[in-house]
């Protein structure tokens, strides 16, 4: 399953958890047990909402000291910014026109609650003791700190202090640690193979601090999205908060330019924030495409990327596509030798890519030759059914890939793995064995 995020709105963190339960309404309760996990006395919910254009969700959150239960307008202008030591304005700048999106130093994207404003400071240690100490599911605490530690990364760089020196303001109020907690269960319990995002709208004008004016977006939101499409939609204000940008940033990791892969569209939700924009619903949209989405049986969509390479030592180009077959998304690479201008003996290089990193496999091309243009085009593939096992034999763990062939199934094993036996002969005998115990193992299991 894949799972594309189209920020219409922009992207923060109640709209990322309420566009998933619009999607997956069966993990409220799960979501509402993770949060109370972390603090009992947060209540969380989902609402419907329609903006008169289209109908979605709302994820609202009820912490200690506030009002609960209004979801029913635009929210208050509510400032929230988990910047170290900066303490928001209490009114919007007017380059805000008032959206409450959610920002670093100005209001959280979309969430309806009037609390009164708590302007204390909260160590990025506390926050994470009070995670790592919660009675959560191992994978819901690892994605809830990686949340959290790239927000705490992201304002350590811009204030130019040390992580564990960071303290968030606001953003570690009981209300956005639910959003994250929200946001974590989500990811752990759609268990999603690869997510993807759509070109960001930053928004524009200032916001106000207790030290001054401070650019939208933001400067630690700045650093999260380094690497992701953006645009401008003319609409200003903040757009994505800090929340939101550490969500995307631990979604797509070092792979921010994935596109939305072909495949068939599965459940869709529908996430959003309490501002009313001019013109533009306030939302976040989750579209699911299922695991199954190629364009028939045993067929995939990629990319090849070639180039030629005429002035890079052997060793070193060597060096550099070995770490191109490591890069995510890459499927193989191979190179061959050619003649180029003026009798040249040069390698040329083929990379086949998944479609969805073809940008990040262009980059890595780029960072690891010394080739100064590239030529790149989409192609659809064909493949055979297949699954790997591992057999023991002789004190040695052999890997074998079992492959479904026309003419019947066919194993091969792994020649790495018989590395340490001398001789040709005692090799091959390995491998012969280890695939014929493979493929009675999977016999005796059908």
């Amino acid at each position: 399953m894949h799972i594309h995020l189209d920020a219409l709105g922009g992207v923060a963190g109640d709209m990322f958890a309420a566009a998933l339960l619009d999607a997956f309404p069966e993990h409220q309760a799960g979501v509402s047990a993770s949060v109370r996990a972390v603090d009992a006395r947060i209540a969380c919910a989902v609402r419907a909402h329609n903006d008169g254009i289209l109908s979605g969700a709302r994820f609202a959150v009820s912490a200690p000291g506030e009002v609960s239960g209004a979801v029913s307008g635009p929210a208050p202008h509510r400032h929230e910014h988990p910047a170290p030591h900066e303490h928001p304005h209490p009114h919007p700048h007017p380059h805000d026109h008032g959206h409450d999106h959610g920002q670093e130093h100005g209001h959280e994207h979309g969430h309806d609650r009037a609390r009164a404003h708590d302007h204390g400071h909260r160590p990025w240690s506390e926050i994470r003791a009070a995670l790592e100490a919660a009675d959560l599911a191992p994978a819901v605490r690892a994605h809830a700190l990686g949340i959290f530690g790239h927000l705490a990364d992201a304002e350590a760089r811009v204030h130019g202090i040390a992580v564990e020196a960071v303290a968030f303001h606001e953003v570690g109020a009981a209300d956005s640690i639910a959003d994250i907690v929200a946001a974590a269960h989500l990811i752990a319990a759609l268990g999603t193979r690869s997510w993807s995002v759509s070109a960001l709208p930053l928004g524009s004008g200032r916001v106000r601090t207790q030290h001054g004016p401070l650019p939208i977006p933001a400067p630690a939101t700045t650093l999260l999205l380094a690497g992701f499409a953006t645009l401008d939609d003319g609409i200003p204000g903040e757009r994505v908060t800090p929340t939101g940008a550490a969500i995307l940033r631990h979604l797509c990791g070092d792979d921010p330019g994935r596109g939305r892969p072909r495949g068939i569209l599965g459940r869709t939700g529908i996430g959003f924030g309490t501002k009313v924009l001019p013109g533009l619903s306030n939302c976040l949209r989750a579209l699911v495409l299922e695991e199954n989405a190629a364009p028939g049986p045993g067929r995939r969509d990629l990319a090849v990327i070639a180039f030629e390479v005429d002035d890079q030592s052997g060793e070193d180009l060597a060096t550099g596509l070995d770490r191109l077959r490591a890069e995510p998304g890459i499927v193989d690479v191979v190179q061959m030798p050619v003649i180029g201008k003026k009798g040249r003996m040069m390698a040329r290089i083929q990379v086949l890519v998944r479609p969805e990193s073809l940008e990040a496999a262009i980059a890595a091309c780029f960072r690891e030759t010394t080739t100064i243009g590239l030529r790149y085009h989409p192609v659809e593939g064909a493949v055979l059914a297949r699954a790997a096992r591992t057999v023991e034999h002789d004190g040695l763990s052999v890997r074998v890939k079992i492959v479904a062939r026309p003419g019947g199934r066919t194993a091969k094993a792994e020649a790495d793995d018989a590395r340490g036996r001398a001789g040709h002969a005692a090799r091959a005998a390995l491998r012969r064995e280890a695939e014929r115990r493979a493929l009675e193992q999977e016999q005796e299991e059908r």
